[in-house]
């Protein structure tokens, strides 16, 4: 039983104020959770990658084109297989590209920052290769005084544009051959100009016999002899050159010489 000295007084006229219920009618139903707007999303991405991989789906069909493109080959692949191993082509070889450029301007800036130690003018080289090396040394110490660049990194580009021209040329480039012929003009004629003038001839024949050697290498294959070109503007006839020689005939037998022949009156 309730207890009555619970109850609150009812004063007349007065408004009656409805109890406490703590947010939620103990009546009324209790509200339904937030709806998970994520779930049908989700069903949905799972339900479109189940039929991607089915029998004739869009995963399965380019499965299918990944499988058999090593049989297929190159020209029976599918399109799309082919454009990514080129994209894919491309960047490998891009990257080889940077990575080789790299390396060779490495290898200028080491080749360039080594070349101020290179001793110019001076004896340096002995031998028979001082014979030659030796003058056009000299050569480049005394006209490149004016140059923004020493005379050391000359000499080491006059090397690099030789060797340019020695490798070029055995592999029959036009422009390596041309290269490597003035370069050997040049250098023996600052040899010419340099050697002292006892012994010029012997330096200058020297670097002639060097630079010849050397072009064995540079321009082989290159021959002197004229080559005949024969152009055919029919090639369907057959031309096949024939003497033909006449029968003999026989003498006459009544003794008239055969070469005796009546006048022809016209």
């Amino acid at each position: 039983m309730a207890d009555h000295n619970d109850r609150t007084p009812i004063i007349p006229g007065q408004r009656q104020e409805p109890p406490a219920t703590n947010g939620h009618d103990h009546n009324s139903p209790p509200p339904a959770p937030p709806l998970d707007k994520k779930q049908p999303q989700f069903a949905a991405l799972h339900e479109w990658w189940d039929h991607a991989w089915e029998t004739g789906g869009f995963l399965h069909g380019r499965w299918q084109d990944l499988r058999q493109a090593p049989e297929l080959g190159w020209h029976a692949m599918a399109n799309w297989v082919k454009a990514a191993l080129a994209i894919a082509g491309a960047c490998v070889l891009v990257i080889l590209l940077d990575t080789a450029t790299n390396i060779v301007v490495d290898a200028l800036h080491h080749l360039l920052t080594a070349a101020p130690h290179v001793r110019v003018g001076t004896d340096t080289s002995t031998g028979v290769f001082a014979v030659v090396d030796q003058p056009i040394r000299s050569y480049i110490a005394a006209h490149s005084a004016a140059l923004p660049i020493s005379a050391s990194t000359v000499y080491t580009v006059w090397q690099v544009v030789g060797l340019f021209g020695l490798i070029g040329g055995s592999f029959r480039s036009s422009g390596a051959r041309l290269t490597w012929t003035a370069w050997g003009a040049a250098s023996i004629a600052m040899v010419y100009s340099t050697a002292p003038a006892d012994g010029r001839t012997i330096a200058t024949g020297f670097a002639v016999l060097a630079w010849t050697a050397a072009s064995a290498i540079a321009l082989r294959g290159l021959t002197l002899r004229p080559s005949l070109f024969i152009h055919n503007a029919a090639p369907g006839i057959d031309i096949r050159p024939q003497i033909h020689v006449p029968a003999p005939t026989a003498p006459p037998t009544d003794g008239t010489p055969d070469n005796v022949h009546p006048l022809q009156q016209r």
